[in-house]
């Protein structure tokens, strides 16, 4: 199961948060929802759905679904295997549960941690809800909790996010992979004074709405014509001016 699908699963499902011995009831509200065109595959001659058949090699037979069992590598060609009870019972109990176990300077996490997010709401007044809204802003701090997503266990973080609580999971540790050193070349003044221009030459403010799935519009496009029978244009690729000299390329840009 895809991330966001069980974005599209946690919509409007309940928890509670655990903050100390008080328990906050809380709803699910995806922030991010799934813009992506999805295409079936199908058989080319016919234009019939395929569908997918789990197949053994060894006993020359297609499989059901009660005789699989999930199997770990340990060496090439050698498993060990685990039923569905002992991957059950390996689980983290916190079903219905975000358990915070520390109050974090939100300015100590790295952007590169976060994964996904969600608003949490409250399906009534709450005073609990309240409380710890107005303390999380007054604290200017951020929240570590634990909980349960699916079958998938996870660290998040709780924020004050304009009225509300905003959760984000986060990666693990082991998940990062940050390269440990940067190879620095010298430059000149000139050419950070260039690049400095450049900075200025493109600045100006965030404004999400301008900033469009180019590639989704298009699939889109594409799809209303072919339904209206118009054939799909074939795009010919600009070719990019090559300049090796780094000052000739900033002043170039200027010019755009």
């Amino acid at each position: 199961m895809s991330h966001n699908d069980i974005g599209d699963i946690m919509a409007n499902l309940h928890s509670a948060i655990s903050f100390g011995l008080v328990n906050i009831p809380i709803v699910y509200n995806p922030v991010i929802k799934n813009n992506d065109t999805t295409f079936n595959q199908l058989h080319k001659k016919c234009l019939n759905r395929i569908h997918y058949q789990k197949y053994c090699d060894h006993c020359k037979k297609i499989v059901k679904e009660s005789e699989l069992v999930k199997g770990y590598e340990y060496e090439k060609g050698e498993y060990i295997t685990f039923t569905k009870e002992e991957l059950s019972n390996m689980q983290v109990d916190l079903k219905d549960s975000i358990e915070i176990v520390s109050f974090v300077p939100e300015n100590e996490i790295d952007s590169y941690y976060y994964e996904k997010s969600y608003i949490l709401t409250t399906s009534k007044k709450s005073k609990a809800y309240s409380l710890f809204l107005e303390a999380l802003k007054k604290s200017k701090k951020v929240a570590v909790a634990k909980t349960t997503i699916g079958t998938k266990f996870y660290y998040v973080l709780l924020k004050y996010f304009e009225g509300n609580i905003l959760m984000s999971t986060i990666y693990f540790e082991e998940e990062i992979n940050v390269p440990a050193t940067t190879i620095e070349a010298k430059f000149s003044k000139k050419e950070l004074d260039l690049a400095m221009k450049l900075i200025e030459h493109l600045s100006g403010h965030f404004t999400p709405n301008e900033y469009q799935d180019d590639y989704q519009k298009q699939i889109k496009d594409a799809i209303n014509d072919k339904i209206n029978g118009q054939e799909i244009p074939k795009k010919t690729k600009k070719k990019k001016a090559s300049i090796k000299d780094l000052v000739t390329s900033l002043q170039k840009s200027l010019e755009v």
